[in-house]
C-alpha cells in the first residue's frame, strides 16, 4: 500500500504491457468469466435502470442515452484499469444507485437528478485525490474487511440455490455440470460448462422468457443537467456514499483476498471520472463494481492471477457493446431465465467466498468478534439513511472490535496501521 503515497494513481505495468501481454492471456478460462460478468451486469440490473427510467418517465432516447453511459464507460473503466494494472479490476455502475435514483425520481425532475449524478462523481473524484480512501483501507483491519465482502456476496450463493426451486430442471442441470465440470473437465471452466448446459436445458424445456424492455433502437437523448441543493442532498451525498462505501469497498476487499494489491485511490478517483462523465451522457455513474470484479478476479478465470484481468477486458469490450446497442439488445439478453443467471453468478463466486470467510476467521488474523459484525450486517442487507449494508458493517464491525477487542502485537490485521485484536 505505500505506493499510495507516492502519487495520485497507484503505479501500474501500464497500457502497453497489458496489451502486449492480452493475447497470451486469453483463453477458455477467462473468455467465459468475462462472458458470465458481462451476462450477468447486462441482464436483471439492466432491467432495474429500465424500470428507474419508467418512474421518472423518461423519454426512450433519454433511457438509451442512460444506459449507453453506464454500459459504455463502466466497460471502458474494464477496459483501462485492467490493461493499466493487469489486475481484474471491473467496472460497471451500482445496482442499489440505481434504486436510489428511481425512489428520488418520483419527487425530483430528470435533469436535476442529471445535476445530482454529476456532483456524485465530483464527491467520489474529491475523496480519491485528497487520499482519504487509501488512507481508511489502510487503517481497516483485513479480516473485518474481508467478513464484510463475505457477507455482501453471500446473497449471490443463496441466490443460486434459491434457483434451483425456481426453475428445478434448467438450474439443477447447471449445478451439477459444474461441480461434475470441477471434477472431471480440468481444461473445461466448470462456470462455463454450467452456462451452456443451463442454455441446452432452457432450450428443451422452452424456458427462455418473452421479457420486453419497452424500447426500440433509437438515437441518445441528452438531458442539461441543472444543480440543487436538495438534488445535491437527496440524491447526490448518498450516491457517492454507495460508490464508495459499496462498489468500491467490495471490488477492493475481492482483489485483497485474491492476493492482488489493489489500486484503492486509483479505483476511486476513475469512479469519480466516470460519474461525472455517465452524469453529463444522463447516467447515475460508472464506477469500480463489487460482484462482477468477484467473478473475474476468482479462479474460475484461470489458475494464473496474473493472467486474469483478461476476462475483466473481455467483460469490458462486451459491456462497451452492450452500451452502445442497447436499444435492440436489451429484449434479447431478458429473454434469459433470470433463475439461471442467478446461479451462474452465485457459482462463480464459490471460491471467492470460501477465501473470505478463511480471511475473515482464521484464528492467527484476529478481530473475531468485529468480523462477525460485520458479516451479519453485510448479511443483513439494512439500509440506514439511504446507506447500504456494506458501509455499515465496515463501520460497525471496526467499532465493535475496537471496543472490545484488545491489540496482538506482532500480527498485521491487514491495515498498515493497526495489529490483530484478542478479546478484552
Amino acid at each position: 500500500m505505500e505506493t499510495a503515497r507516492r502519487g495520485l494513481f497507484e503505479p501500474g505495468p501500464g497500457i502497453g504491457a497489458g496489451l502486449r501481454d492480452l493475447p497470451a492471456n486469453i483463453n477458455l478460462k477467462t473468455g467465459s468469466a468475462g462472458l458470465v460478468a458481462a451476462i450477468f451486469g447486462c441482464s436483471g440490473p439492466a432491467l432495474i435502470v429500465i424500470g428507474a427510467a419508467g418512474a421518472g418517465k423518461l423519454s426512450e432516447g433519454q433511457t438509451v442515452a442512460w444506459l449507453l453511459a453506464i454500459y459504455g464507460l463502466g466497460g471502458l473503466i474494464s477496459f483501462v484499469m485492467g490493461l493499466y494494472y493487469k489486475m481484474p479490476i471491473t467496472g460497471a455502475y451500482s445496482i442499489p444507485g440505481a434504486a436510489l435514483v428511481a425512489g428520488s425520481l418520483a419527487t425530483f425532475p430528470f435533469d436535476q437528478a442529471v445535476g445530482a449524478f454529476v456532483m456524485a462523481g465530483v464527491l467520489v473524484l474529491i475523496l480519491g485525490v485528497t487520499g482519504l480512501i487509501g488512507k481508511l483501507m489502510r487503517w481497516l483491519p483485513m479480516p473485518i474487511v474481508m467478513a464484510m465482502i463475505a457477507g455482501a456476496l453471500i446473497r449471490f450463493g443463496i441466490g443460486a440455490v434459491n434457483a434451483v426451486s425456481a426453475l428445478p430442471i434448467v438450474v439443477g442441470a447447471a449445478v451439477v455440470a459444474f461441480f461434475l465440470s470441477m471434477r472431471f473437465l480440468k481444461v473445461v471452466p466448470p462456470v462455463l460448462s454450467a452456462l451452456v448446459v443451463g442454455l441446452v436445458a432452457v432450450a428443451f424445456t422452452g424456458s427462455f422468457g418473452t421479457n420486453e424492455a419497452g424500447i426500440s433502437f433509437v438515437l441518445p437523448e441528452l438531458t442539461a443537467p441543472s444543480f440543487t441543493i436538495d438534488a445535491f442532498l437527496a440524491i447526490a451525498v448518498p450516491l457517492a456514499i454507495l460508490v464508495v462505501g459499496a462498489e468500491n469497498a467490495q471490488a477492493t476487499g475481492v482483489l485483497m483476498a485474491e492476493k492482488y494489491p489493489a489500486p484503492v485511490n486509483a479505483m476511486t478517483i476513475i469512479s469519480g471520472i466516470g460519474g461525472i462523465l455517465a452524469g453529463f451522457l444522463g447516467g447515475h455513474n460508472a464506477n469500480i463494481a463489487g460482484p462482477m470484479t468477484a467473478i473475474c478476479s476468482s479462479d474460475q478465470a484461470g489458475e494464473r492471477r496474473e493472467g486474469r484481468y483478461a476476462a475483466t477486458v473481455i467483460n469490458g469490450v462486451l459491456f462497451a457493446g452492450f452500451g452502445v446497442f442497447a436499444g435492440a439488445v436489451v429484449p434479447l439478453i431478458l429473454m434469459l431465465p433470470g433463475p439461471l443467471i442467478g446461479a451462474v453468478a452465485g457459482l462463480a463466486m464459490i471460491n471467492v467466498l470460501v477465501m473470505a470467510f478463511q480471511s475473515a476467521f482464521s484464528k492467527p488474523a484476529g478481530y473475531q468478534i468485529g468480523a462477525f459484525v460485520a458479516l451479519i450486517v453485510a448479511m443483513s442487507n439494512v439500509s440506514i439513511l439511504g446507506i447500504s449494508a456494506p458501509f455499515w458493517a465496515l463501520l460497525f464491525g471496526a467499532v465493535v472490535s475496537m471496543l472490545v477487542e484488545k491489540p496482538v502485537e506482532g500480527i498485521d490485521g491487514g491495515g498498515a496501521a493497526i495489529g490483530a485484536r484478542e478479546p478484552a
